[in-house]
Formats: structure tokens, C-alpha cells, sequence
């Protein structure tokens, strides 16, 4: 039966259908053919070398998604094949598969699809450290706090569906003057406490507290998310609650859902992402807010990177009256080019909006929509490699609004020198700043070095500050000098110590920090 399999196959197969890996994402993998109109769901693509590498569960007219079978390494570019087949040696083939290993084509078939789900790469990366920091002063009360973070990435543990993502900090000060309920001697901050599990290559559930890259202008959200993914295209939904405004804690009260769409492009000269989506906030059941978002991030030709994000409330409540005229809460956009490896430009804008909850501050809707005005700024930097050794850069910022509140110009300069005849590496910074209330004038000098193997890391700086208000408070300056020294005991843990000496007229102030940081990092293939 083999044989005749053979024979036929080498009669009647028609040329190959080519295609070129375009996307690769930890789940799926995006092949571009001319025409897939012959290629079905469930069909294997192979390797040039006849391997059978990719199995395709998604395709649209000239694209396919496919997920990772078997050992074979792939990377973008790469050209896979498919073989067209007639109906008689589909039939063929089925019959082959069913004498020979026991099994239909279609439960073949599945069975490749159960096991490209327990492909899955593990990959866990998480930090912890633990941190001090004390100040202490000849006229002030001497301050300390101590701090604790945990960062965890956990993809696919023991190469299952599931991944976990967490972040949380905890902070306790040591003899604190303040009580008040904002400043609490000890608090603990969970930004992502999350559990995600892969339904399959294309759709995926998150419940916890989980920051949604997609849509990061929502801020962390407690409770479901899931996404769906239609080749380049998915769709996305949230159902939970905002973290409390006060504390970061958990709030029921504190309702929210919505739903977005949005594009992945990838190809030799743009990748993109794009999202567009709507959602809803309420307070004790009551509409707090209504607005829609759009958030694009892009590379062009490998030197253009644009980034934008905007907000639009589409709800407004004032004395019962209701209305969905929009305003524009939130617009800020950011283009980066690379002229070359010695030049780069940026470019930025941002206009924001106080956010208004109709139902938090009902009784102050009339005075903030008064001062309805946008603040508003716009950056420039400029960075070049002159030289090889040296390297400067240049900003100006600057803020405003239409009611010449908030008003602020910003300098900024660098040079760099590395490669120095003494070892190690010189910076020299200047910062100019000018606001309503105040002129300052920053200027510091930085040596840094490395030392035993690279080990250890040594910086010793100086910086001079000038304060000079518009009101009556007196010009004064202040000197500090300060050292900072990391030390590298293996790749996974870190010790750090710094200290700082500074003064101000007569008075002399002392900051001690320390550090220790431990990752630890587990990636294995199925």
C-alpha cells in the first residue's frame, strides 16, 4: 500500500504552493502565500526539506496562521511549502494512515492539534528586591522606608495553557510624621496579579488585576479580559472594576467593561498595532464615564517609530442634564527617526484634560467643567554620535495652556566620553528650567567605571543646583556629591549602595540606599 501511495503521489501531485513566514508570536505563526484558496484548516505546511513544520488552524486569502509541530526551527523569512493534492490522494492518504498507524486522517488530524497545544514554551522570568532608603539631617527628623517588590512573568508554566503575571510593591516607612489616610506608615500596591490561560493559538482568557497593553490608557483592571484573534485581526472584552481611587485596593463599587477591535500588520517595512475600543465606568451603579479610546503603535522601513493615543468622553452629566457631545480628554503623539547610527530625532505632543466622573465629583461638575482647559506640551531631542567615543544630545520641552497657568520651558543637554585615557566613562548634563514661580539651573558631572571582571560598577558624581523664585522666597543653591557601587555576584543577584552628601546653607543632609535584587529565569521547549 505504501508503494502504490508512492506512485501515485509522484503522478499526479501538482507543483508545491510556496510561502514566506512573516510574523512569528509566541503562539502562532504567520505564513504569506500568493493564493490559499487550496490550503484547508487543518493541513500541515512543511520545510524545504520536505519536514512537516507548521500546522494551519486560520487562514484568510493570502495569509495563513499556523502553529509549531514537532522539533523543526523556523524564523521570519523562511519559505515553507504545500502540497496540493488531488481528492484521490486525500482518499489514498487516509487509507494509508488507517493501515498503518491504526488512527483516521481526521483523528490524525486532531491528535496533531492536542499535541501542538502541549508545544508550548516554558518561559518564567521574576525578580525580587528589597530595598532601603534613609535620610538623615541635622534640623529635620530623619526619615527611613524600606521597600519590597516582586515582578513575575511566568509563560506557560511546565508548558501548560496557563501563565501567571504579577507585579506588587510593598512599602513601609519607619517612624513617619504622617497620618494622614493618603500616607499610610505601610501599604502594599498590587498593580498585575493575574492568571492567563490560552484556550487555544488564537484566544485567550485573563482573570485578576491585569494591565492591558492594547489599551493601557485604562489602567489596571480587575477582573475578566479575553481576546480573540482572526489572523492579523482580533477583538477583545473587559468585565470588572476600576482599583480604588484612594488606596489601589480592591472596589466593587467601582464597575467597568468594554470591548475593542484591533490590527496587527507585519511585513519587511511596517509593523503595527492598532486598537480602537469603547468602555464604560460606573460608581455605585450610576454612570461615572463613557469614552472611547485609540491607541497605534508602528516601525516604518526600520527607522521611523510613531506611537499615539487618544481619549474621547462621549458622556456628560450636569444638573441632571444629560448629554453625549464629546471632549477630548487625552491626545498624545510621538514620532522617533533614525537617520542613521549616529543621529536620531524625536518629536512629541500631548494635550490632557482633567478626567471628569459625573458620579465621584458631582458636586464639583460645575467648577472643574469652568476650568476646562487643556494642558498641553510639546518635546523635541535630538541625540548624535559624533565620534566614537563621544556622545551628546539635546531637548527642549515645553508646556502650556490657554490661560498662561502651568506654563513651563525646559533645556536639556548632554555629552558623554567613553573609551577615556584614565578608564571609564565621563558625562556632563545641564538643565534650564523656567515656570511660572520658579528658574532653576541643574549642572552635574558624572565618572563612572567598572572593575574586578566587570563586576563590579562604580559612579561618583557632583551636582550643582540653582533655585530662584518669583515670589519672595529667597535664590538659594545647593551642592550634593554622591556614589553609587553595584556588585555583580553571578547573573541572577545584585548588591547596591549608595550614598549622598549635601548642603544647603548651614545645613548638612546624608542619604544612605541599599539594594539587593534577585532573578531568577527558567526557559525550556516542549
Amino acid at each position: 500500500m505504501i508503494m502504490t501511495c508512492s506512485l501515485i503521489y509522484g503522478q499526479e501531485t501538482k507543483v508545491p504552493l510556496k510561502g514566506k513566514i512573516t510574523f512569528i508570536t509566541s503562539k502562532n505563526v504567520y505564513v504569506k502565500f500568493d493564493n490559499t484558496a487550496m490550503i484547508k484548516v487543518g493541513d500541515t505546511l512543511k520545510t524545504i526539506d520536505n519536514v512537516p513544520c507548521l500546522l494551519v488552524n486560520n487562514k484568510s486569502s493570502n495569509s495563513v496562521v499556523s502553529v509549531k509541530i514537532g522539533d523543526c526551527v523556523i524564523e521570519k523569512g523562511m519559505i515553507v511549502t504545500y502540497l496540493i493534492k488531488s481528492i484521490k490522494e486525500r482518499v489514498i492518504e487516509e487509507e494509508a494512515v488507517v493501515e498503518n498507524i491504526g488512527i483516521s486522517y481526521n483523528d490524525s488530524i486532531k491528535a496533531i492539534s492536542k499535541n501542538s497545544k502541549k508545544t508550548y514554551s516554558e518561559d518564567i522570568r521574576a525578580r525580587l528586591s528589597a530595598s532601603s532608603y534613609s535620610t538623615v539631617s541635622e534640623v529635620r527628623d530623619d526619615r527611613h522606608r524600606l521597600m519590597t517588590r516582586l515582578s513575575i512573568n511566568a509563560n506557560h508554566i511546565n508548558h501548560s495553557n496557563f501563565s501567571v503575571d504579577t507585579y506588587l510593591n510593598y512599602r513601609y516607612n519607619i517612624n513617619s510624621s504622617e497620618t494622614n489616610s493618603l500616607s499610610n506608615d505601610n501599604y502594599l500596591r498590587v498593580f498585575n496579579l493575574a492568571v492567563r490561560y490560552d484556550v487555544d493559538s488564537t484566544l485567550s482568557i485573563t482573570a485578576g488585576r491585569k494591565i492591558n497593553y492594547k489599551i493601557s490608557s485604562l489602567g489596571a483592571i480587575d477582573g475578566l479580559q479575553a481576546e480573540k484573534f482572526f489572523g492579523k485581526n482580533y477583538v477583545g472584552a473587559i468585565a470588572g472594576f476600576r482599583p480604588d481611587i484612594f488606596d489601589y485596593g480592591f472596589n466593587p463599587d467601582l464597575l467597568q467593561y468594554g470591548a475593542y477591535v484591533g490590527r496587527l500588520t507585519d511585513s519587511e517595512n511596517l509593523h503595527s498595532q492598532t486598537t480602537l475600543g469603547i468602555a464604560e465606568q460606573r460608581n455605585n451603579s450610576d454612570l461615572d464615564r463613557r469614552f472611547t479610546y485609540f491607541q497605534h503603535s508602528s516601525t516604518i522601513n526600520k527607522k521611523l517609530n510613531l506611537f499615539a493615543t487618544a481619549e474621547l468622553d462621549i458622556f456628560n452629566k450636569v444638573n441632571d442634564s444629560i448629554s453625549n457631545s464629546p471632549r477630548l480628554t487625552n491626545l498624545y503623539v510621538s514620532a522617533r527617526y533614525r537617520f542613521n547610527r549616529k543621529v536620531n530625532l524625536a518629536l512629541s505632543y500631548d494635550s490632557r484634560k482633567r478626567i471628569i466622573y459625573y458620579k465621584t465629583y458631582e458636586t464639583d461638575i460645575e467648577e472643574i467643567l469652568d476650568e476646562d482647559i487643556a494642558r498641553q506640551g510639546i518635546r523635541a531631542r535630538i541625540n548624535i554620535k559624533p565620534f566614537k567615543s563621544v556622545f551628546t544630545g539635546f531637548s527642549y520641552s515645553k508646556r502650556f495652556q490657554s490661560n498662561s497657568q502651568n506654563k513651563s520651558d525646559n533645556i536639556y543637554g548632554f555629552v558623554s566620553f567613553s573609551n577615556l585615557p584614565i578608564d571609564g566613562r565621563m558625562s556632563l548634563t545641564y538643565n534650564m528650567n523656567s515656570s511660572n514661580y520658579l528658574d532653576s539651573n541643574i549642572a552635574s558631572l558624572r565618572y563612572s567605571r567598572q572593575f574586578m571582571d566587570d563586576r563590579l560598577n562604580a559612579d561618583f558624581y557632583y551636582r550643582f543646583v540653582n533655585y530662584k523664585y518669583t515670589t519672595n522666597v529667597p535664590e538659594f543653591s545647593q551642592h550634593y556629591v554622591g556614589t553609587y557601587l553595584s556588585y555583580y555576584l553571578d547573573r541572577s543577584l545584585i548588591i547596591s549602595l549608595s550614598g549622598e552628601y549635601s548642603t544647603y546653607n548651614q545645613e548638612d543632609n546624608f542619604r544612605i540606599n541599599t539594594r539587593i535584587i534577585k532573578r531568577f529565569f527558567r526557559k525550556r521547549k516542549k
